[in-house]
């Protein structure tokens, strides 16, 4: 333990909602993986509970079955005594020493606590790509010396260029602004996504949106809260308070999922009045289009998709149907279903590193729920879910090319309005 239980004697009324009726092994991945009670929400609640009541005491096995937690909030979403699972793992693992292994939490607070080094990381892969090493490193067993092997099916192809935020200004090259928004960069889609977030910013502007990225914001500070790093996490939360004021925009906008739902608990942690006002303004992208009114794309995609929902927009943001009718209004594009679309990954930040057992399970059963549908592009919206779906489908082709290619929303989108023959979207001010 750090230093007691404190953080998790602060949700005992949260963790006493729980009613026991059973409703949430149904929607849990690791439960329906194992069917084990403790690896279900019901049994991580009961252990919680006797822990901070003094009926159990901290064991490794006791651990083992909450850190198997995906954090993933469909016991959340389905819970009907509204018991909230993500706000009571992140204070039990705050309380716990070494919630993370020492490589990640070194990785989280080395690089994503500071982007300078995190583009200098990208930027030295991007490089090692392009020159082959990459794949000489892993055809020679370089990487499997090195303990990388299985890291190196996450990577994609990665860009040299990054977005970082200094105030820029994007505007639509015509046609009136109908909104000013904020964009959260962040880190990853700053950096390994750098080409989503420039493609996040032309459908925005497309639709009449000035998109502002604040100079001297950051990491949303998800990944170190779910990682027991939390003063690491709450001092990335207030740094993202201070970069943006809410008062000066429209919306702030999120391109990936998980930062969306940290930014939209912001006054939990932060607890200001200008925290609470960043949490309501927050959208993420695929919710403003919808509410705002997508303007309808010219271009067409020809293709049969199905959508994957990620974890936090489907269930932590309560966001489905938007993501959908976007895609509906894309010309030449099919959209089909694939059975369990809400089931998670397995990805969960970091989850797939640190406990690759689960993540490994829940990467097969949902490539094969892709597979089954035929489709020839599978779309998400959140990083983690990409990489995790890149490295499912790459498995299931036998090979470095994904059986099926994996896209963000906003990806597609921007190539509907690409593909207008006099299409010119984005002027650049600042």
């Amino acid at each position: 333990m750090t230093g007691g239980l404190n953080l998790l004697r602060e949700q005992y009324d949260n963790l006493s909602a729980c009613i026991r009726c059973g409703l949430c092994l149904s929607v849990c991945p690791t439960y329906q993986v194992s069917f084990k009670e403790e690896e279900g929400p019901r049994g991580r609640i009961a252990m919680l509970k006797a822990l901070v009541e003094g009926h159990l005491n901290l064991t490794s096995d006791l651990l083992e079955h909450e850190l198997n937690c995906l954090v993933c909030e469909a016991c959340t979403a389905i819970c009907p005594a509204g018991y909230r699972m993500e706000p009571a793992q992140i204070a039990f693992r705050a309380d716990i020493r070494d919630a993370a292994p020492w490589p990640v939490r070194f990785g989280l607070d080395y690089f994503l606590g500071n982007l300078g080094r995190l583009r200098r990381l990208v930027r030295l892969l991007a490089l090692g790509q392009r020159a082959w090493l990459v794949s000489l490193a892993s055809r020679t067993g370089l990487v499997d010396v090195l303990g990388l092997r299985r890291l190196t099916r996450f990577l994609p192809d990665l860009p040299t260029t990054f977005i970082v935020p200094r105030g820029q200004v994007w505007r639509p090259a015509a046609g009136p602004v109908r909104y000013r928004v904020a964009l959260l960069t962040g880190c990853v889609m700053s950096t390994v996504f750098a080409g989503v977030t420039r493609a996040t910013i032309r459908v925005l502007t497309a639709n009449g949106c000035e998109v502002v990225a604040p100079a001297g914001q950051g990491c949303c500070g998800a990944l170190h809260l779910h990682g027991g790093l939390f003063d690491s996490g709450l001092r990335l939360v207030e740094n993202n308070v201070r970069a943006f004021n809410p008062d000066e925009f429209d919306a702030i906008i999120v391109n990936s999922a998980g930062c969306g739902t940290a930014l939209k608990t912001y006054d939990h942690y932060a607890g200001s009045p200008r925290a609470a006002a960043l949490a309501r303004k927050t959208r993420d992208v695929t919710e403003f289009l919808d509410e705002i009114g997508l303007k309808p794309p010219a271009g067409e995609v020809p293709v049969t998709a199905t959508y994957q929902d990620a974890c936090h927009l489907a269930h932590a943001q309560r966001i489905t149907a938007a993501p959908r009718r976007l895609l509906r209004a894309i010309p030449g594009l099919r959209l089909v279903e694939m059975a369990e679309p809400a089931l998670c990954c397995g990805s969960a930040g970091v989850y797939n590193v640190t406990r690759p057992g689960f993540a490994d399970a829940l990467m097969r059963r949902k490539a094969r729920n892709i597979l089954a549908t035929r489709a020839e592009m599978v779309i998400t919206a959140n990083p983690g879910c990409y990489l995790q779906l890149l490295a499912g489908l790459r498995e299931a082709a036998g090979g470095d090319r994904p059986a099926v290619e994996v896209r963000f929303l906003v990806e597609v989108l921007d190539q509907a309005y690409q593909a207008a023959p006099q299409a010119v979207f984005v002027e650049v001010r600042g």
